[in-house]
């Protein structure tokens, strides 16, 4: 009988927008401890952190060929249209930085501010998000399923976490319904990316993130 061979667990390094972002990434790497090592920068910063560290910090560079995945935990918005050729740019040089497979990049992408994708872990909805009062109206609501809350604050959002089997669901539907509207599909493609990047429609592609983990224990 061949002797079984211990599969190892991917390694995961997120860049975050904010620190609430850093908080809910926090209750990923001990969530899905078992399955997956999740690490992440103690600063904030995405595409530019990430271009950054990868192109000078040792610690970033000789772990390039272990690094199995890059995510990047950011806010959606029309201010940020422009940067997306500069960002697929730096996407693109990342993923070749382990040879065979390449690095995987994910997007963890959410309309307006993370405070919608909190709310998904409650209820569906889908209202506008770009004007600075409907960021205050979403978070608001949160509060009210969370009294507690406040931006990254870590006991707050690992409670709300704790729901995210319903935001799955929840935020699974804010993209397929996208469809009707012109998404060109469901599959995490550039193309798909560059379309939620440059509409601004409301969703929250987090739960992709969340489905591979999930798959891990399988």
């Amino acid at each position: 009988m061949p002797r079984r061979v211990k599969r190892e667990k991917p390694y995961i390094i997120v860049f975050c927008e904010c620190e609430s972002e850093q908080a809910y990434a926090d209750f990923l790497k001990r969530e899905f401890r078992d399955v997956a090592v999740i690490q992440r920068p103690k600063s904030t910063g995405t595409f530019d952190e990430a271009d950054r560290r990868f192109r000078n910090d040792p610690k970033y560079l000789n772990n390039a060929e272990v690094t199995d995945e890059i995510w990047f935990f950011f806010d959606v918005e029309t201010v940020d249209i422009r940067k997306w050729s500069d960002r697929l740019r730096i996407i693109s040089r990342l993923r070749k930085l382990r040879k065979k497979p390449g690095i995987r990049v994910r997007l963890l992408m959410t309309t307006g501010c993370i405070e919608y994708w909190l709310m998904l872990h409650y209820e569906y909805l889908a209202p506008p998000i770009r004007t600075v009062a409907d960021k205050e109206r979403m978070l608001s609501r949160v509060i009210t399923k969370e009294p507690t809350y406040k931006k990254g604050d870590m006991d707050a959002i690992s409670r709300i976490a704790e729901n995210y089997p319903t935001a799955v669901v929840n935020a699974r539907k804010t993209v397929n319904n996208l469809l009707s509207q012109g998404l060109p599909g469901l599959d995490d493609t550039d193309e798909r990316n560059e379309w939620l990047c440059t509409q601004c429609l409301t969703f929250s592609a987090v739960y992709e993130a969340i489905e591979f983990l999930e798959s891990l224990k399988s």
